[in-house]
């Protein structure tokens, strides 16, 4: 018998021992599940839809009450201060949720209400009594009044507004998804974006998209939620007072005082979270086209405008003037408004001015926000922009950049000269040059520049940026102080001389020029030498697209019958390689269509085009006296060249000997040579037929002699022979 108890009792212990290690392993289990969120908002929202039929204490009542309320102010102040929507995407689960916590709500306090309702207005807890006495301030005509314009507020209002915006969103964003896809797959597929930038963006308008869809249906939630509080107010007045009335024998106004200020205060506290929570998806959905936080995209905005402000406050300030309007207590805001119209201009210049004078000290030394060279890493550049090419460039050497700054007194800034450059060579030439880029190469020396035709160099030069240019015409030896040099553009002696020598200089008849115009000239003259490689195809049809549409009749009956733009593109450059004016182009496609009446090589129709331009031309090489110098080729030559060609057409050649060839270029460069030193630039005077042949040759060795033809001398044009090779 001892030996069964003494087992039973062994037995009891080992069953209890066994109870405590069960329920250890329960709570360990239990633990660890809380600690994963998911697990944790499963519970929660079992125990909100447990709520909804499970009875809950006032005590506890009041505090998921707080809870609520918090909830909807958290809610509010994260949409004020997020930068986008997509940073609150799960606002449609949360508008769930809340929601759902709101309906639980309403039912817990609603069986409180019917079943202690007749105990007094504490009967559903202290913060639903709270809210009646606050706000009906002791007659429950005033909380219904309040209670019914809160309700309208967020049912017709903000939530049907919130839904109309967010819903038109949802279209036009699914609307736009097929224009945004086709974008990316451009801008990945021309290499101007990441594989993973485009899965990025891809991924973020997919994210937009449902954002916007979601939103459209939550509001309904919010909608729905009005309609069920109005419902539940008149169904918590009703039918408390009707068991408070029959059941526990409480007078008709004593019932009817009791049960509506216990409803309106439980619908005050459900209303006025339901209230915050519609404001706050009216600012979330109202925000899709502004960034940065709500104050700085609204209050940066209605501020921005400091005449706005200051007609605000007249406004304001006419209407405290009228009579028996409170003036005095008008005159704070007239004030602030006033103030804000007076301070904010300054405030934003001070901003401006704080972050250009932190760019530049960023620039200076070198590093960026970052701390790192640049400011961290550097953006990946778009493959595309090693394909583009700058048609002219300017490379400055870091001790020419004072002639983009600030250059010395009396010279003027480089970038103004090369505008002015450029409407020069538009007037001259006929048509606008490119843009030109003016950077700086760390690589060159500190005084020198290099000009870039089509990346390629064209030509260079070394000057001084603080510094004067002078050179004789007469090409006597200078007798000033300086630096002995030689001008860039012609190869001419030169001397730098300091600014102090200016007047001396020009009083000795020498020409002074400042760097800046030293760079500009050798620019000018480079440009002219590479002008047919400028015109590009796109510059001949922009030129045809703006040409005068008195002429466009002519254009139409041209271009493309009669020759191609390309072969049009090949006639001006040809112009241009002798440096001859294409501005008149109504004259140009004049002489093109008679010649393609008779050839189609563009040779023989540049040499017509030329002869229709014969006056342009003999007015450009006109000298100051009024007529222009020539120089003729001898029988011999004329005969010589005409019976070294063979071929037709653009297939014709020139087959001297290069015997006679260099015979030629000695007699030519011997006869200029001596007209030169006499003064004289003459005009190298030929037949039609051997002029292209000749001019070929001669832009060899002196590119700049003008060739012309008989054809090209106009009827009325001076003229006078100096000489004969």
């Amino acid at each position: 018998m001892a030996l069964t108890e003494q087992n039973s009792g062994g037995g009891g212990r080992a069953g209890g021992a066994g109870n405590m290690a069960a329920f250890g392993e329960m709570w360990a289990v239990t633990k660890a599940s809380l600690k994963r969120g998911d697990v944790a908002m499963a519970i929660g929202i079992l125990i909100v839809v447990v709520g909804l039929i499970m009875p809950l204490p006032s005590v506890m009542l009041d505090m998921m009450l707080g809870l609520n309320i918090t909830i909807s102010i958290l809610i509010l102040m994260v949409v004020l201060f997020i930068e986008k929507p997509l940073e609150l995407s799960s606002y449609p689960t949360i508008l769930l949720i809340t929601t759902l916590l709101r309906l639980s709500l309403n039912m817990a306090s609603t069986r409180l209400i019917l079943t202690q309702g007749h105990e007094g207005t504490s009967a559903a807890g202290h913060v639903i009594e709270a809210f009646a006495s606050l706000v009906m301030g002791g007659d429950f005509v005033i909380g219904v009044i309040i209670y019914a314009i809160l309700t309208i507020v967020n049912f017709k209002v903000i939530t049907a507004g919130s839904g109309r915006i967010a819903e038109v969103a949802a279209r036009f964003t699914l609307d736009a998804m097929p224009g945004k896809q086709m974008a990316i797959d451009a801008d990945l597929s021309a290499g101007m974006i990441e594989e993973s930038t485009a899965r990025a963006r891809r991924k973020e308008l997919e994210d937009e998209s449902a954002f916007f869809g979601s939103m459209d249906g939550a509001s309904k939630f919010v909608k729905g939620d009005a309609v069920a509080g109005l419902m539940i107010m008149f169904i918590n007045i009703i039918g408390g007072v009707t068991i408070a009335v029959l059941r526990h024998d409480m007078p008709v106004m004593t019932a009817l005082d009791t049960f509506t200020k216990l409803t309106i205060g439980d619908g005050l506290v459900s209303q006025i979270p339901a209230l915050v929570i519609s404001i706050s998806a009216g600012f979330l959905v109202s925000k899709a086209g502004m960034g940065g936080s709500t104050d700085k995209a609204v209050v940066g905005q209605l501020t921005g405008h400091s005449q706005a402000l200051a007609l605000s406050a007249g406004a304001i300030g006419v209407l405290a003037l009228l009579p028996g309007m409170p003036i005095l207590t008008l005159a704070p805001v007239i004030g602030a408004v006033g103030f804000a119209a007076w301070y904010m201009p300054r405030l934003r210049a001070k901003k401006e001015a704080e972050e250009a004078a932190a760019a530049e000290e960023a620039a200076a030394a070198g590093t960026g926000p970052g701390g790192m060279p640049g400011g961290g890493p550097a953006p990946d550049e778009p493959i595309s922009t090693a394909l583009s090419i700058d048609l002219i460039r300017l490379e400055l050497g870091y001790g020419l950049l004072s002639l983009i700054n600030q250059p010395q007194a009396g010279s003027h800034r480089l970038t103004d000269q090369i505008k002015g450059l450029r409407r020069q060579i538009a007037g001259e030439v006929g048509f606008v040059m490119p843009a030109v880029r003016i950077q700086d190469n760390l690589q060159l020396p500190p005084n020198t520049y290099i000009i870039r035709v089509k990346e390629i160099e064209a030509g260079r030069g070394d000057i001084r940026p603080n510094m004067l240019l002078v050179m004789d015409p007469r090409g006597d030896a200078m007798s000033l102080p300086g630096e002995q040099t030689v001008e860039p553009t012609f190869g001419l002696p030169a001397i730098w001389i300091e600014p102090g020598y200016r007047e001396e200089a020009l009083f000795k008849g020498y020409t002074v020029v400042d760097p800046s115009t030293v760079v500009t000239t050798h620019l000018t003259e480079l440009i002219k030498d590479n002008m047919p490689e400028l015109l590009s195809f796109t510059e001949t049809q922009k030129l045809l697209d703006e040409t005068d549409k008195e002429h466009q009749k002519l254009i139409a009956d041209v271009v493309p019958g009669q020759i191609t733009v390309g072969g049009l593109q090949r006639v001006l450059q040809n112009l241009l390689a002798e440096r001859v004016s294409i501005r008149d182009l109504p004259t140009i496609l004049e002489g093109v269509s008679e010649a393609t009446s008779q050839t189609r090589s563009i040779t023989q129709i540049t040499e017509h085009v030329r002869s229709r331009l014969a006056r342009q031309i003999c007015d450009a090489n006109t000298n100051e006296m009024g007529f222009i110098p020539l120089v003729t080729l001898s029988p011999e030559w004329e005969q010589g060249f005409a019976e070294s060609l063979v071929g037709d057409g653009d297939d014709r050649q020139l087959t001297m000997a290069p015997s006679r060839l260099q015979q030629f270029i000695t007699s030519v460069r011997q006869t200029f040579e001596r007209h030169a030193m006499m003064g004289e630039s003459p005009v190298l005077l030929t037949s039609p037929l051997i002029r292209p042949f000749v001019r070929s040759i001669v832009e060899r060795f002196r590119p700049a002699t003008v060739v012309m033809s008989q054809n090209e001398i106009h009827p009325k044009a001076r003229i006078k022979t100096l000489g004969q090779i």
